[in-house]
């Protein structure tokens, strides 16, 4: 799966947010390290999303339309 990311730099580093997934949100040092540090978040969002809405198996597959 694919997510847009929002970035913002400041003086502390980088915030980095995903619009789609309501309250998944990091950080890091540098832009990379806060891009490393989001892909985190979101398996973890998605793991307690599923795990709240009973799902016991979630798999990824490519379908071509």
């Amino acid at each position: 799966m694919q997510y847009r990311v929002t970035l913002r730099q400041s003086e502390e580093g980088w915030a980095v947010s995903c619009p789609a997934l309501p309250g998944c949100h990091s950080q890091g040092n540098t832009r990379e390290e806060a891009i490393e540090n989001i892909k985190d978040a979101i398996r973890e969002w998605l793991a307690v999303d599923a795990e709240e809405s009973g799902v016991t198996r979630i798999e990824e597959e490519l379908v071509a339309i």
